[in-house]
């Protein structure tokens, strides 16, 4: 395995090495994990898999699909699926479902060799427990995969970072400066130690990830996304009653004054649109930013309600030459995420 350093400044006309690959990038496959904390999902538990299936479904139209379910669970997971060969069920142990976050985060090597970074994992400042499984699981699922691992001690989700695979990370204040996280960090070592596992070479910090996003502490994943390089989604609500009306605006401010690690000004696209619902008694938003880019395609949680079919338009202007395809997924809001946060993708080997 090839350790990880810092990028030398970028070259126009090709990658440098190390480096995390955009999400737009070609993907071996799709990584999940079937659901398997009943505590967390209460009434909603079976809702919670049937969304799981279909969003998994939905990608499995795009690219493979590798389901990661508990000994407990493995076989009702195979059942689900059945003989369709676009998802592969493996055994794996795992607390939670959210591989985003538990998962590892994948970068290409000096090399060009996948690495799958494994951060440490805390279940969001400790918020479940117990976590000590999903910590786990980066090494496991590397090893299961056969990709060389890159320790990192610092605490990390990748839900709270989004890239243009050109040097470019952006991520928010509020959740990675938060003191669950890496309290003995500062900034700047946090940065540093981004930088050198990622291969990031600029980092934008939003101020704002959603103020009703307490199960992540406002991950990125939320509120913005890269679509293509120098271009940026931005959830930007446009009823000034929303509570993240003016955050937004100035998450907005921050990326306009921005350029990225080529010295490109940042075009922002404009997401106005929320939707809201209901899940056993429960206000949920779903965000529509919570998206997962597949090969050739973009799957987009969506709540069922009339804004749905203007905030998909606006993603498939964003993302030209990909089907854009909505999937219900208000319970996956009620458990405090969406698609994004269910499923992390597996680049391509380079040097296969």
């Amino acid at each position: 395995m090839s350790p990880l350093s810092p990028l030398s400044p970028p070259s126009p006309s090709r990658p440098t090495y190390p480096r995390m690959p955009a999400e737009w990038a070609e993907h071996e496959a799709c990584l999940m994990a079937w659901p398997t904390r009943p505590a967390l999902w209460g009434p909603a538990f079976e809702a919670a898999r049937s969304e799981y299936a279909t969003v998994a479904r939905a990608i499995a139209d795009f690219e493979p699909v590798i389901m990661i379910a508990a000994a407990d669970s493995v076989d009702e997971a195979r059942a689900v699926f059945g003989d369709d060969p676009g998802i592969e069920v493996i055994e794996l142990p795992i607390d939670d479902s959210w591989l985003r976050d538990s998962g590892p985060i994948f970068a290409y090597d000096e090399q060009g060799d996948r690495v799958g970074v494994d951060f440490r994992f805390n279940a969001w400042g400790e918020k479940h427990y117990p976590w000590t499984a999903d910590d786990k699981l980066a090494s496991l699922l590397l090893d299961r995969l056969g990709i060389p691992r890159a320790h990192s001690s610092m605490i990390l989700e990748g839900g709270a970072v989004t890239v243009d695979g050109e040097g470019t990370l952006i991520t928010t204040e509020q959740c990675l400066l938060h003191p669950n996280r890496n309290p003995r960090m500062s900034r700047a070592e946090i940065e540093d130690e981004i930088k050198r596992r990622l291969g990031v070479e600029k980092i934008i910090w939003l101020p704002y990830g959603g103020l009703e996003d307490t199960e992540t502490d406002g991950h990125v994943d939320g509120v913005a996304a890269f679509v293509a390089p120098g271009t940026v989604v931005l959830s930007l609500p446009e009823d000034p009653a929303h509570p993240d009306h003016a955050r937004m605006r100035a998450n907005l401010a921050v990326l306009e004054a921005s350029t990225d690690a080529r010295g490109r000004a940042l075009r922002v696209v404009a997401v106005p649109q929320t939707t809201h619902g209901e899940v056993e008694g429960h206000p949920v938003e779903v965000c529509y930013l919570n998206f997962y880019l597949a090969n050739g395609g973009c799957v987009v949680p969506v709540g069922g309600t009339p804004e749905d079919e203007a905030a998909l338009a606006v993603l498939a202007e964003a993302l030209p030459g990909r089907k854009v395809v909505g999937v219900p997924a208000p319970v996956l809001a009620f458990g405090g995420g969406g698609i994004h946060c269910i499923t992390q993708q597996l680049p391509k080997d380079l040097n296969a």
